[in-house]
């Protein structure tokens, strides 16, 4: 009974000693375009947005991780390019004493929750800068984009388990 007591005070004691912290946030990498301005002003319709999202982690240092979040923005008026937003927002994240399981979950959903805001603000001041309405980048659930690629890695090993002993046989 008392070597599960240690045991669990040990994994308290773990727990405990984790550390999450950022070192810095900034713009990595930024472009605003307006390609048909200043005609495009005149145009009238509904815009078609088109966002993709994407994110990067480096290894800086022993427990020492980039995570750049980018983010491209295309709004289109029929076949008109009305504007632009390309965003590298990035931070520094200092994470001691988690597990790999525990650090992988941190840098991809933990790391990307802090960016966001200051992702979304930039690119609603950069579109409204351009002399457009400003818009604003709806949530962004990162659990859930980090369990799909969970399930898109398992996917992937499993093809190359069962494709691995058929590439032994031939």
């Amino acid at each position: 009974m008392s070597d599960e007591t240690n045991t669990s005070a040990a994994g308290a004691d773990t727990a405990a000693q984790a550390q999450f912290t950022i070192q810095k946030i900034y713009v990595k990498d930024l472009s605003f375009e307006a390609p048909g301005a200043p005609m495009v002003f005149n145009e009238q319709g509904n815009p078609d947005l088109n966002l993709n999202l994407g994110q990067k982690v480096g290894k800086l240092a022993d427990d020492i991780y980039e995570v750049v979040l980018s983010i491209n923005l295309t709004c289109k008026l029929g076949d008109k390019t009305v504007y632009i937003v390309e965003l590298e927002q990035a931070g520094i994240f200092g994470l001691f004493g988690f597990d790999e399981r525990n650090l992988d979950f941190m840098l991809g959903t933990y790391c990307p929750n802090v960016l966001f805001p200051y992702a979304r603000q930039l690119v609603s001041d950069l579109i409204q800068a351009g002399g457009f309405p400003p818009f604003f980048l709806q949530p962004i659930n990162f659990e859930a984009i980090y369990a799909e690629s969970l399930r898109r890695r398992a996917e992937q090993l499993k093809a190359g388990s069962v494709a691995a002993p058929a590439a032994g046989n031939a």
